[in-house]
């Protein structure tokens, strides 16, 4: 597909370019070399995962090279379990090592985990250096490497700990989608599907008129959905850059019950779009129990996943056991349980639920 450039401006932030299109992985050097921020690195620490680096970790390293910079590459184990502070000191260290400096930048190769690991660590090595991102994955290209959120995860939680730092330049290539494992696309899908809701009418019918194609990979609806996504998120954290606003809440669409079961199944058990998705559907049969959420909509949702690829989850766990969990979302306020819920279409909103409320709304919707 042909490349496309989104300008993300964040207010109070250096603008920066999110690239979409098919073969850009080659020109990643090129394109650094243009960024104000890390256009005169003297070294670059490209990080990637075991999944990853065997497949893409030559063509990124070569372009950088190819465009005069010096790189050093660390590989990390795939999988949520990187996403940890053990492994956050390791490559803190490796920096050390390398003699990387706040003048030195980091360019994250990989999806979700190796995005959020590598923003976390340039964030806070010698308290900041720019990062540049190049998701391999769906969900990391519609979602994680745009807006600026860091984290690794503690045994208590999802992302309990993280920073908010605006990339430098997001490299988003979907040639590298090609390999991609079937869980790993319906993972995206999932994300995909949060970003329509939440949006507007013309993002939700027009992803339930190409739900197909995009389950099937279809190049330009790919790129269609990527761009979309990109903008929406842009949009929003543009308004709430720090999530202290209320705006960019609406964003943890489906991710209060998703991050439960991502913490109370094992992280990895399920795929964080699979989970986002049953948590959609959850905040959906809440809004209803609520007398918030149009029955239509919650028909329409459940239609547009399942014809993604994202089915109800054969998972279960005791409602006080989920409630327990996801009290430590980071959403709640004076231990005060909130979900995002969506009245229909683009039209959310964040309420209160006591807690043997949302005990009795997970009973019956594990009950259906």
């Amino acid at each position: 597909m042909p490349a496309t450039r989104i300008d993300v401006r964040i207010p109070g932030e250096s603008a920066y370019d999110v690239r979409v299109g098919g073969s850009i992985l080659s020109s990643l050097g090129a394109e650094c070399r243009k960024v104000p921020a890390v256009a005169e690195c003297p070294q670059l620490l490209l990080l990637s995962d075991s999944n990853v680096a065997p497949l893409y970790m030559s063509a990124a390293k070569n372009s950088l090279v190819a465009a005069g910079y010096k790189v050093s590459d660390i590989t990390v184990g795939a999988g949520e379990a990187s996403k940890s502070v053990g492994v956050a000191e390791e490559v803190w260290e490796a920096m050390a090592m390398l003699g990387l400096g706040r003048d030195c930048a980091v360019v994250s190769l990989g999806g979700g985990v190796v995005g959020d690991l590598g923003a976390f660590v340039a964030s806070t090595f010698m308290r900041g250096m720019p990062v540049v991102q190049v998701p391999t994955t769906l969900l990391s290209m519609v979602d994680s490497s745009v807006g600026g959120k860091t984290g690794i995860n503690l045994k208590a939680g999802k992302n309990l700990v993280g920073t908010f730092m605006q990339p430098a330049y997001v490299c988003a290539s979907t040639d590298v989608l090609s390999t991609l494992p079937e869980r790993e696309w319906a993972c995206g899908c999932g994300e995909v599907a949060k970003s329509a809701a939440v949006d507007s009418d013309d993002f939700f019918f027009w992803l339930m008129d190409n739900a197909g194609a995009l389950a099937a990979r279809e190049g330009a609806v790919v790129g269609d959905a990527i761009c979309r996504c990109v903008v929406f998120k842009a949009g929003v954290v543009a308004q709430d850059k720090t999530e202290s606003r209320g705006v960019r809440e609406c964003l943890n669409y489906g991710h209060t019950l998703a991050h439960a079961i991502e913490t109370l199944a094992g992280y990895g058990t399920y795929s964080h779009g699979a989970a986002v998705a049953e948590g959609m559907r959850f905040a959906a049969f809440l809004g209803m129990r609520m007398g918030l959420t149009a029955e239509g909509f919650a028909d329409a949702q459940a239609q547009l996943l399942d014809a993604l690829g994202l089915p109800r989850l054969d998972w279960r766990a005791d409602a006080a056991d989920v409630v327990a969990c996801m009290k430590r979302d980071k959403k709640v306020r004076g231990g005060q349980l909130r979900f995002v819920v969506l009245r229909d279409v683009g039209d959310w909103v964040l309420v209160d639920v006591a807690d043997e409320d949302a005990a009795a709304a997970l009973d019956a919707f594990y009950g259906e």
